[in-house]
């Protein structure tokens, strides 16, 4: 049965809300950085080089979005994956980047990439 177009706009809508959220490189980071489980904004912030504030606006937005979950623990805000979806993505574009800029590296930075980027 084929597709009706209001079908597919639904999902070509979707996916652009997606591409949207992910566009920028902090976000993309946050992500991968949290492939293997929660981390607190003082954990995250050892990882990416960015300051608080900024930090703070980029996770709001992912959790907003449904990406990531969050929970409190005292006065430390823990971050996890939530959108399983959004981290396959984000793991096939970036790793397909990767792998276009290896060149003659002696060690592939897909190869370097990948441990960041595998699932948890």
């Amino acid at each position: 049965m084929p597709v009706s177009q209001e079908e597919s706009e639904a999902v070509f809508s979707s996916a652009a809300d997606l591409f949207s959220i992910l566009s920028t490189p902090i976000r993309l980071r946050l992500i991968s950085a949290l492939c293997h489980g929660e981390k607190n904004v003082s954990q995250l912030l050892a990882e990416i080089d960015t300051t608080q504030p900024n930090m703070s606006q980029h996770l709001s937005t992912l959790y907003r979005a449904g990406i990531l979950g969050k929970r409190r623990e005292g006065t430390q805000i823990f971050y996890n994956l939530k959108s399983q979806r959004a981290a396959t993505l984000c793991r096939a574009v970036c790793n397909q980047i990767a792998t276009e800029i290896d060149g003659d590296a002696s060690i592939p930075v897909s190869d370097r990439l990948m441990p960041t980027l595998r699932q948890g």
